[in-house]
């Protein structure tokens, strides 16, 4: 009877687990294990959005890194506007609903989508995430256009435009992701596309991860129309730009035309492995002053 007893106690115990795990599976850890905690800022974090500040991130996927610490990072700088490439919708509305709650940042959104990805982005194979670039902007945005270049090389790849805010002034924003390394004849009909569309604005700010160095041919049609918000950066010059990636190359531009750049920072992050990139503008001048040095 002992052991009859000792018997059904084990299977007892058994079931029991076995339906508290499959409640946790059903509706999730409950709080306080499965809440989220944020991160203070760092002491020299932006107090607020900055009304003159854009900035570049291509965020990694699959890389593994928390949505969180993806927020923490954006708003530790609090850009106007930012473009994000290698963006899944999922992870960008994540990073959006944490800037708001956690540090009381809040982004409209638009998204550059050209594919959807299931081993990227999650989901279930007949409803996979949707991959590409996002723009997220502290003010309203109009006129998005989405672009896939006729040739992506090896993965799908375009670029989005919208027309937003920056320093108080309406100004059209290009954000794009180029082919891959070692694909360089693919890159340069891609730039070809982007740099005609850009062409239409006399004032235009075009971020992005452009996976070429400043004198790579392939970017000619873009350096003939503006210039890297790095005065020192130029196709032909020695050393004068500052690397954006793990490896110590600059792959992460923000070109500006028509419009003066009044300083800008590249930050090193651990949860990627191309670091931020951003940039204070003046919108308010005109590109003669541009011209002249200033």
């Amino acid at each position: 009877m002992f052991g009859r007893r000792t018997r059904i106690g084990r299977r007892t115990r058994i079931w029991a687990g076995a339906l508290v795990v499959a409640c946790v599976v059903l509706i999730g850890p409950s709080a306080p294990t499965g809440a989220l905690f944020a991160r203070p800022l760092p002491a020299e974090a932006a107090e607020g959005v900055v009304p003159d500040r854009v900035m570049t991130w291509n965020i990694c996927n699959p890389c593994g890194a928390s949505n969180l610490d993806r927020a923490r990072e954006i708003a530790t700088y609090a850009p106007q506007v930012i473009g994000l490439q290698e963006a899944c919708v999922r992870d960008v509305e994540k990073i959006r609903s944490h800037l708001k709650r956690f540090y009381g940042l809040v982004y409209h959104v638009e998204y550059g989508t050209v594919l959807r990805d299931w081993g990227r982005c999650g989901g279930v194979p007949w409803h996979p995430g949707a991959y590409g670039q996002a723009i997220l902007s502290a003010a309203p945005m109009t006129d998005p256009v989405r672009v896939e270049y006729p040739d992506g090389g090896s993965e799908d790849r375009g670029y989005m435009a919208v027309t937003t805010t920056v320093d108080g002034r309406p100004v059209r924003v290009f954000n794009t992701h180029l082919a891959q390394r070692r694909q360089e004849a693919v890159r340069a009909g891609q730039t070809r596309v982007l740099a005609a569309a850009v062409a239409r604005y006399d004032r235009a700010i075009v971020v992005g991860d452009f996976n070429a160095v400043p004198d790579a041919p392939e970017l000619a049609p873009l350096w003939k129309l503006a210039a890297d918000t790095d005065s020192r950066c130029r196709p032909l010059s020695t050393g004068g730009c500052v690397p954006t990636t793990d490896w110590q190359v600059k792959f992460d531009y923000v070109f500006l035309r028509g419009i003066v750049p009044l300083g800008h920072r590249v930050h090193p992050t651990p949860y990627s492995d191309h670091h931020l990139l951003h940039t204070e503008l003046d919108i308010a001048q005109d590109d003669t002053a541009l011209k002249n040095g200033r």
